[in-house]
């Protein structure tokens, strides 16, 4: 069971790098970011697919989209600069607090 959260952790992790190589790849107009996206993506959702096998789909999804979502932000933030409001932590706040609640509600 333990190396299925192995597997979700590292599905998260890939689709951050996708996403954040998409930022880098400015519309495709970058070469090796834009190649990355189809790599990152394509390893993320296999380890998602694999992290299936063992955790709930509503449960794994909830923790891929609300981890992602934070640290995707959090790289906006503090790598490309985007603005940051007490609005948009706040919304931060709450869906890491759902992703809380629904493990705890196992």
């Amino acid at each position: 069971m333990l190396i299925n959260w192995f597997y979700l952790v590292s599905a998260i992790l890939f689709e951050v790098l996708g996403t954040t190589c998409m930022k880098l790849s400015e519309g495709f107009k970058n070469l090796i970011p834009s190649i990355l996206i189809f790599v990152f993506y394509g390893c993320g959702f296999t380890f998602s697919t694999l992290s299936l096998e063992r955790i709930d789909v509503g449960v794994a999804y909830a923790i891929w989209s609300g981890l992602g979502t934070m640290l995707i932000a959090s790289i906006g933030i503090i790598w490309f600069q985007e603005s940051m409001s007490l609005v948009k932590f706040l919304s931060i706040a709450l869906i890491i607090t759902g992703v809380i609640g629904i493990n705890a509600s196992k």
